[in-house]
């Protein structure tokens, strides 16, 4: 069988007389009579395919002038240096071949000429995906992923994965999926937040996982899901100001390592990406509220959460990445260390973009008896955590941890209208399939 040799992003023009063979979509035909000319897509790009019909071989004309767009095809022939063809060289064929002929009409139109709304785009992934701009979208989230992961690497992270159907809910909450699991009920977890903590008197130390999250909420927002993936990280003998640290450096390292690899991706959406400066700004939370009073917006009381509207205005206001740190005890969960001088307000904080949260975190309560008088504080009962809480009786090690949101960190580094564009497939209120 002939074997595809390269990616339309590896020719060059330089290769002038090599012989090749490429494998990909149809992305257009264009049939002038004495020329005809096939544009072949794949992952890394087009490249042009040209057919001189006079003297190509009279079997491969009808295959290029029969095939419908989309269709998949191997083309083997040479690359001719053309400084007027895309990318300055085009593809003179000695075989073409078709894998699998394509429907037509299509669902949408994978070139991008023709828009859809995005629905449409959802209920036909597959060809959604095939637009240079859909998959620019997810090679960049693939560099974002392994961006984090060589800076977890890199600072002594073990990468771990931890149990998605649970006995119990993360939080305590009431936004969970319930499962049926043999004889019992079960649920598909809100969070690694237990697990995570669990592990941290194991003596790892250092870990982080990069997974799904599931949250039985009914929103219908621009940046809501009920299924994400969520970068998490917990360290030992750490406070919250050093994971806040190692927070705004993995996220700004993403962006550099984004900007410095994906410079095609970037370019095929428009962005010109803006590297955030790192230490991002610590506001407090008592401090934000200050801010939106001033500016004569209906005020909050204090120990309320913030608003999507106050919280919309803060991040007008400030306009880059900032931490809201030194919250009430009494908005953030029960795993959450409060001062111990001032027990109202706890060591807990939230990433934000100017358009949304981005991440949560905190230093956790380690202490045993703090952390069952927390529990009963929220109004939860300590014998429904007792495999999270029986570690604690054994030596756990101060710590400290957040979650990431993925999807929303692409989403706000690509100025994406929609989380929904972040996501291959998404899960929401409405949407099960594909």
């Amino acid at each position: 069988m002939i074997l595809r040799t390269h990616y339309s992003g590896e020719i060059r023009p330089e290769m002038d007389g090599s012989e090749v063979t490429l494998a990909g979509h149809v992305h257009e035909i264009r049939d002038l009579g004495g020329i005809c000319f096939l544009v072949l897509r794949d992952r890394e790009g087009l490249a042009q395919v040209t057919v001189l019909t006079k003297r190509a071989d009279r079997k491969l004309v009808e295959t290029v002038r029969g095939v419908s767009r989309e269709s998949v095809v191997l083309v083997r022939g040479r690359v001719k240096a053309e400084p007027k063809a895309p990318n300055g060289f085009e593809i003179l064929p000695e075989a073409v071949e078709v894998l699998s002929r394509a429907d037509s009409p299509l669902p949408l139109d994978p070139t991008g000429k023709v828009g859809a709304e995005l629905d449409t785009r959802l209920d036909a992934r597959f060809l959604d995906l095939r637009r240079p701009a859909s998959m620019a979208v997810f090679k960049i989230e693939s560099a974002v992923m392994r961006s984090l992961r060589n800076t977890f690497y890199e600072k002594g992270f073990i990468e771990v994965c931890t149990p998605k159907i649970v006995a119990t809910a993360t939080e305590g909450g009431t936004a969970l999926f319930p499962i049926s699991y043999f004889e019992r009920e079960a649920f598909l977890n809100q969070s690694p937040q237990l697990y995570k903590q669990i592990l941290m008197a194991t003596g790892l130390d250092r870990v982080f996982e990069i997974g799904p999250i599931f949250r039985a909420e009914e929103h219908d927002t621009r940046r809501h899901l009920n299924e994400a993936i969520s970068v998490d990280v917990e360290v030992s003998y750490a406070d919250h100001e050093d994971v806040m640290s190692l927070l705004e450096n993995a996220v700004s390292s993403a962006y550099r390592y984004v900007s410095e690899i994906c410079e095609k991706e970037l370019q095929i959406l428009g962005v010109d990406l803006d590297i955030p400066k790192t230490p991002f700004r610590r506001i407090t939370y008592t401090e934000a509220l200050e801010m939106a009073s001033e500016s004569g917006r209906k005020s909050m009381e204090w120990g309320d959460d913030i608003d999507t509207e106050t919280e919309h205005y803060l991040g007008s206001l400030i306009g880059e990445h900032y931490f809201l740190t030194d919250w009430p005890s009494s908005v953030k969960p029960y795993y959450t260390q409060p001062y111990e001088d001032k027990p109202e307000i706890c060591k807990g904080f939230d990433l934000m973009h100017p358009s949304m949260e981005l991440a949560s975190g905190a230093q956790r309560v380690h202490d045993y008896e703090l952390l069952i008088s927390r529990i009963k504080e929220k109004g939860l009962n300590p014998e429904s955590f007792e495999f999270y809480l029986k570690p604690f009786r054994y030596g756990m090690p101060p710590h400290a941890g957040w979650g990431l949101g993925l999807a929303r960190l692409v989403q706000t580094m690509l100025g994406l209208e929609n989380i929904r564009d972040a996501v291959l497939f998404p899960r929401d209120r409405r949407r099960l399939v594909p």
